[in-house]
């Protein structure tokens, strides 16, 4: 028997609703930011990803589902969304646009090959923002508050923002400097993806899973001491936006983004409860980015954008016992007796279905009882049973089938009774 490759997942009919539910629900609070929908390839150029993510990090290093089409060209499954909408961003010149900034959202499957665990696949759906074209303190403000509304909406109540800044291109070059100074003496204890990040990317030690509880990375250097007077001024005006916006939030001067092109506002949205399983407690993350565009050839734009998992966050809300509004019924289910009611009732679903009325009917030719039974399982609201009689006298009694109550009328006009 042929299984479903490692690190991945089916989803079935009965958790496809809740996707679908939460889908729906991100698109109508995009609608209140004024976030439009962008779609972009799954597999995107190679080097998009080696310069856009970094050829430094783990996921362009280790993650990568890589391979060579018919052409010799290297292609890759994107491993995360801000680097292909900043290309269509680049590509489509929307710097030209004349609504400005550019605000856009995107949910999509993600590929990275990684060790499987509780709320991690190789394949995995993440849901993105991004807005370019405004380097202003408020729409950082703007970001931050759409990530908890995001998560409130949903009726999770234990979350913990964290904040930082890392500051412009020449505060981070100074605090590189300063890192590098403090890990040379003792890099050859770190592990080998932390000594080869040395020189080339430092903060990215600060990330690391391996050498996390290490005393030289607790008592490391931390960027809000080589923060200039401009990322200082702008730091300060995020944090009264959110002080107005009544959103509360914690500073990590340890949380950096570990990429070149990040700048100023880093953030990341948790869970803060020690009940939660470590591997969801990070929810989503996300920061400023003033680099990332003349990095892949593109104008002097700023953006700001942050990620998140549906995986995660269907395990967050399992964790609290939060239940979706999931509509998953019938408005009617057709019981029929007999070849020729059945063959009536085909034409009539036909009817039903082109007036948006959710129906449906029995197909395994059960007798009465059975098929009563199939309409209990699917939550029909209603249900009508078409015989001989019923076809004869154009008469039927459409059944409630919550109070149990029946209403007789005439069967030509059941279409028109359920569109009123």
């Amino acid at each position: 028997m042929i299984k479903i490759p490692r690190g991945t997942q089916d989803i079935l009919p009965e958790d496809s609703a809740k996707w679908r539910y939460i889908e729906n629900k991100l698109d109508g609070l995009m609608e209140l930011y004024n976030y439009k929908e962008i779609h972009t390839p799954i597999f995107e150029s190679t080097e998009l990803f080696a310069r856009g993510v970094g050829n430094s990090t783990d996921v362009v290093q280790k993650e990568m589902y890589t391979f060579k089409d018919k052409g010799e060209r290297s292609l890759t499954l994107r491993p995360e969304g801000t680097a292909s909408v900043v290309r269509s961003y680049i590509e489509h010149k929307m710097q030209g646009n004349p609504n400005q900034p550019v605000k856009l959202y995107y949910n999509g499957p993600m590929f990275r090959y990684e060790r499987k665990q509780k709320g991690r696949y190789r394949q995995f759906n993440q849901f993105g923002v991004e807005a370019i074209g405004a380097e202003n303190p408020s729409m950082d403000a703007e970001v931050l508050a759409m990530v908890m509304h995001i998560y409130e909406s949903f009726g999770l109540k234990h979350l913990k923002l964290v904040i930082n800044s890392i500051g412009d291109s020449e505060s981070r070059k100074e605090y590189n400097d300063a890192l590098v100074k403090h890990f040379e003496p003792v890099i050859d204890t770190f592990c080998s993806d932390c000594q080869s990040r040395l020189h080339t990317n430092p903060m990215r030690i600060l990330d690391c899973k391996v050498d996390k509880d290490k005393e030289a990375v607790k008592n490391a250097p931390r960027i809000t001491d080589y923060l200039n007077d401009e990322s200082k001024t702008y730091y300060e005006e995020v944090k009264k936006h959110l002080d107005v916006l009544n959103i509360s939030y914690v500073e990590d001067p340890n949380l950096v983004r570990g990429l070149d092109y990040y700048t100023h506002t880093a953030f990341e949205l948790m869970m803060d409860n020690p009940n939660y399983d470590g591997a969801i407690t990070t929810l989503c993350g996300g920061g400023r980015y003033n680099g990332l565009l003349q990095l892949l050839g593109g104008p002097e734009e700023t953006g700001i954008g942050f990620a998140l998992s549906i995986e995660r966050l269907l395990l967050a809300l399992e964790e609290e016992s939060i239940s979706l509004d999931v509509e998953e019924e019938l408005d009617l289910f057709i019981v029929t007796m007999g070849q020729e009611a059945d063959n009536y009732a085909v034409k009539l679903l036909n009817k039903l279905r082109k007036n948006n009325i959710k129906a449906d009917k029995d197909y395994l030719n059960r007798k009465i009882k059975g098929q009563m039974k199939q309409a209990d399982r699917l939550n029909a609201n209603y249900t009508i049973v078409i015989g001989d009689q019923e076809l004869e006298n154009n008469a039927i009694n459409v059944k409630d089938m919550v109070t149990g109550e029946s209403e007789k009328i005439q069967l030509d006009q059941l279409v028109n009774y359920f569109i009123k």
